[in-house]
């Protein structure tokens, strides 16, 4: 059972453990005002003026400070080693958009992770935003207008046929996988960009300016 706290929330910004931007944290926190720690993140949410609504993970980072400060009903132990922090905060969190901030540019293995765990939980709507780029995982259909020349880039975390249009180089009926065919530093032609996958696995690098776009496109 999910605990009360995590229940239908709103938008949630979900705070992690590596690089973290204060103005970008309150960006996201204007699209998604519910924010929850991965377990050591607590430190950092409390460091820069935030209380978050529930801090998640097997707790071996966050410390004791942190602990006495929000309260024991706010803290919701994990202890599954075989999984991530982040695998396991989206798991439990019900909200219909996810901001994952501070889980990019940091130590390499933790930020696959990620990626991994978007691919794994496709029902999750989650964006991770970090310093330049935002990544996500894309449903079956995605549609986005783009200004020309914006990076647009592919990159299939399972073998997949995917097609697009409004890119600079086609893509159709491409049969792409992590060790195959992949599609990044492609390009809009500028205004709308229609993708199409046969099946789940496939994420989207985008410049992070397009966060309002890309939030827009993921819940409408």
């Amino acid at each position: 059972m999910k605990p009360q706290i995590l229940q239908e929330l709103g938008n949630a910004t979900l705070l992690g453990g590596g690089v973290v931007n204060h103005t970008i944290l309150s960006e996201c926190l204007r699209i998604a005002p519910n924010l929850v720690a991965a377990d050591g993140a607590a430190d950092t949410a409390l460091a820069l003026g935030h209380t978050p609504l529930a801090v998640i993970g097997d707790l071996d980072s966050v410390s004791d400070r942190a602990r006495k400060t929000l309260g024991q009903d706010r803290i919701i132990e994990t202890p599954d080693q075989m999984r991530t922090d982040f695998d396991k905060a989206l798991d439990v969190i019900s909200a219909p958009l996810v901001l994952g901030v501070g889980f990019m540019g940091g130590r390499l293995d933790h930020e696959l992770a990620c990626y991994n765990a978007l691919v794994r939980m496709p029902n999750r709507t989650c964006i991770l935003v970090g310093e330049e780029d935002l990544c996500f995982h894309v449903p079956a259909r995605f549609d986005i207008s783009l200004p020309k020349a914006t990076r647009f880039s592919l990159f299939p975390m399972a073998r997949l046929v995917a097609n697009c249009r409004g890119v600079l180089w086609p893509v159709e009926d491409l049969d792409m996988a992590p060790w195959a065919q992949i599609g990044t530093s492609n390009e809009a032609t500028g205004g709308r960009i229609e993708l199409f996958c046969d099946r789940p696995g496939m994420l989207v690098i985008l410049p992070r300016v397009y966060l309002p776009e890309v939030v827009l496109a993921l819940t409408a």
